[in-house]
């Protein structure tokens, strides 16, 4: 355990530590709403509001995001859950161009998982995919190192498509995430799409502010066997 932690703070520190002589591409921050009726396990009666913060950036290193929901079930006190996922390219550490076919880096990924009385860390290799039509697509393995249940292994795609009917731009972005089985848990699989629409842009905004759906599609829920989610939530998202 010790020694997988001090692997995911080396990739943190790495992050860091290049950030300082290191260019910044680009950066977002957004602040996010959902509301559902069919979420399980968290709440009894399915419902429950989510605020979310959200920053991603890219560097000449490497990227980064984070994310911190606050949980406000229904029927059940407030919690919240968080994620920290750096990512150090490998053609930045090299120095040599390791792009080949659609893949554009590979990277060295981390993420901590945060939450109420838990902490995991996960470590592993990630891909930066060229894949037209799509303002990013990316692909992480990693070993998965957990609190409260056996270690596994995680898969996450991440990825982003715009596209505009008329004057009217949309944009389906979201997260697939797939992790194996244990003697302590069963095999999940978390699909979260989100489609969403700029009205900002009708608004005089100038960054943007999405209206829309987010679903949620997660087989085994916190590897749960059997606890399967299918939920709609409605969305408000502003970026700034």
């Amino acid at each position: 355990m010790i020694r997988k932690r001090n692997l995911l703070a080396l990739t943190l520190g790495c992050s860091l530590a290049s950030s300082a002589s290191a260019d910044m591409l680009w950066s977002d921050f957004s602040l996010s709403y959902l509301n559902g009726s069919d979420y399980e396990v968290v709440t009894p009666t399915g419902e429950m509001e989510t605020l979310t913060f959200e920053h991603a950036s890219g560097h000449s290193w490497g990227d980064t995001f984070l994310f911190i929901d606050r949980l406000m079930p229904d029927a059940r006190d407030s919690t919240f859950y968080g994620e920290f996922s750096p990512r150090l390219g490998l053609s930045a550490l090299s120095g040599a161009d390791l792009s080949a076919g659609p893949v554009k880096d590979v990277l060295l990924a981390g993420t901590w998982e945060m939450g109420d009385g838990f902490d995991n860390q996960l470590y592993g290799v990630g891909f930066a995919l060229n894949v037209p039509g799509f303002r990013y697509f990316n692909l992480n393995l990693y070993r998965a190192s957990n609190d409260r249940w056996d270690d596994d292994e995680q898969l996450t795609l991440s990825w982003a498509y715009p596209f505009a009917i008329g004057n009217a731009d949309f944009l389906i972005d979201g997260f697939l995430d797939w992790s194996s089985s244990s003697d302590s848990n069963a095999s999940e699989m978390n699909f979260t799409p989100q489609l969403k629409w700029n009205a900002g842009k009708h608004l005089g905004l100038k960054a943007p502010l999405h209206v829309g759906l987010e679903y949620s599609h997660w087989n085994n829920k916190f590897g749960i066997k059997g606890r399967n989610e299918r939920n709609a939530s409605l969305l408000l998202k502003l970026h700034f």
